[in-house]
This record gives C-alpha cells, structure tokens and sequence, in this order.
C-alpha cells in the first residue's frame, strides 16, 4: 500500500468530520441532546486524529541523517499511538461520562426533528468517507479479508481511518436509537444511554487501535509474502546456495531492514562475491521495493555437528 493511498482516506475522513462536527454541534445547540453532543465531541476527536495522522506522515517524511540512520518513519507509528489516546480520553471517556450525567439527570430531548435530520446527512457523510477507505483497503489488503489486513496493516492510518468511519456509523445509530427512544417515550435516560453505548463503543476501538500501533512501535517483521519473496530472490540468485538465517524489521511504514546471512561457493574469490552479493540485493529489492535497507552475510556451509 503506497503512502498516497493512505493520505487519501486520511483527508476525506477530514473534510467528512469537520463538516458533521458543525451540524452536530448546532443540533445539540437546539435540542440538548447527550447524545448529539457526543457525536459531536467524537466527530471532533477524529477530526483531530486527522490532522495528527497528517503531521505524523508530513514529520516522518524526513530524510535520515546521522542521528536517525534508518529514517524518521517510525513517527507515523507515534502517531497513530497517540490517536488511540485521543480517541479513548476525547471520545470514549467524555461521552460516557455525559451519558451518566444525562442519565442521573434526565431531561426532555427538544426539537428532535433537528437532530434526527443532522444525523442522517451524518450517516450519509460518514459513509462516504467509509466508502473511500474501504476502496483504498480493497487495493492494497491483496487476499486478506477486512479483518485480516485491521490486524496484520504496516500502515497506521488506513486502520485507523477504517476503525474511526466504522465507529462512527455504529455510534450514529446509538445516538439515532437514544434519541428516537427519548422522545417517544419521553424519558431523557434513554438519550443518556445512546451517550454511554456511544462511548463504550470508542473505548473498545481506541484499545484495539492501541494495542496494533504499540505492536508496530516495538517493530514487526515483514509480513509472510514479503519474507518469502526476499527469501525467493536470495536463492534464486547465482551464487546463493541457500539462506541461513533471515530477519526483517519495518523500520517504517513502507520501510523495511533485512538482515540475511546466506551460503556461499567457499572457493569464490572476494572480488566474485561482492558481485553476487550486489545482484542478490539488486533481486531483493525487484521484488519487495520497500526493502530499503539490506545487509546480507555470506558464510559457508558447515558440519550442523559444529
């Protein structure tokens, strides 16, 4: 998955937020929903988180230098961490304390056909941006299904953008069915409980988004296809007879360290090897061009008793 691609679901998920933060916020104004008002303080939440997953990728755009020798692209990892917590303090947390407060104490949800027509165009909105993440994820899950990429993603935004667009169409339909409950039955506990499930519904994401980007800041190898086809060109590069040992580390989203020691003809000449290490690495990065970094050590085969 290219780095645009990612970029793309991250501004339409932005410009979506912004817009149905806006309209949240003024239905609350009008109606004095808990309900409305965390959607609204959700749609603020991503919106921030998109802006942050932007600065994240414009900082880790950096190039290395002789502090940082393998680049500055583990920032988008930071970042998409720090989203978690924003999404889980900003979001979850606020709206479930707004939901108990609203149920404690419970008011009349007023001019309800207000928040029921900001939270269609909402509905609307949020599938559109769902709609642009779910083509960017279809072009680069290959045969992974929807679950499968969430957990297995190099790159933190489309998770999150996915996770956050998926959330908010299932926290818009609590607040749709808080609301609804709320004036037919005239009881403002039920706008106070579409709040809290709301809530819940963030904290649950914001654990699993952060548990996937602490799994990427602590560094995770090459996904399986990526490891079989480095392995692929090492042996099938001349001079190669086989792979000893090969490790790989992402270092950033769309780079990647491989470190492989691999077995060699022990009469080649210095000067041979060099060259067949050279085109080893030339095979590597033909297939897996995001295999930035390659350090390859040649040894020779031994007696396993030894």
């Amino acid at each position: 998955m290219s780095q645009s691609n990612s970029m793309r679901a991250v501004v339409a998920a932005l410009a979506a937020n912004l817009g149905i933060a806006a309209s949240k916020f003024i239905a609350f104004a009008f109606t004095g929903s808990s309900a409305m008002l965390s959607e609204a303080i959700h749609s603020v939440a991503d919106s921030g988180n998109q802006v942050l997953l932007l600065i994240g990728n414009h900082r880790a755009s950096q190039p290395a230098d002789a502090q940082h020798n393998f680049g500055y692209g583990r920032r988008r990892f930071v970042y998409g961490f720090i989203v978690s917590i924003v999404l889980f303090v900003v979001g979850g947390v606020f709206s479930i304390y707004e939901g108990i407060h609203k149920f404690v104490h419970p008011d009349a949800v007023s001019d309800a056909w207000i928040a029921f027509v900001v939270l269609g165009v909402s509905i609307a909105l949020e599938g559109l941006s769902l709609r642009t993440a779910l083509g960017e994820v279809r072009s680069a899950r290959g045969v992974r299904n929807l679950w499968q990429f969430l957990r297995d993603a190099r790159q933190p935004e489309l998770p999150v953008v996915v996770l956050e667009d998926l959330g908010a169409l299932v926290g818009l339909a609590f607040a749709l069915i808080g609301v609804s409950l709320a004036v037919i039955t005239g009881n403002g506990r039920w706008d106070g409980m579409g709040a809290m499930a709301v809530g819940t519904l963030l904290v649950v994401i914001a654990v699993f988004l952060s548990l996937e980007m602490t799994a990427m800041l602590v560094g995770e190898s090459a996904l399986p296809e990526d490891v079989e086809a480095i392995r692929g060109a090492l042996e099938s590069s001349d001079g190669v007879l086989r792979v000893i040992h090969l490790r790989t580390v992402h270092v950033g989203p769309e780079e990647l360290l491989v470190a492989a020691k691999i077995a060699v003809n022990p009469h080649a000449t210095a000067s041979v090897l060099a060259d067949q290490i050279n085109a080893a690495e030339a095979a590597v990065r033909a297939q897996v061009p995001h295999a930035r970094y390659l350090f390859i050590e040649p040894d020779i085969e031994r007696d396993p008793a030894y």
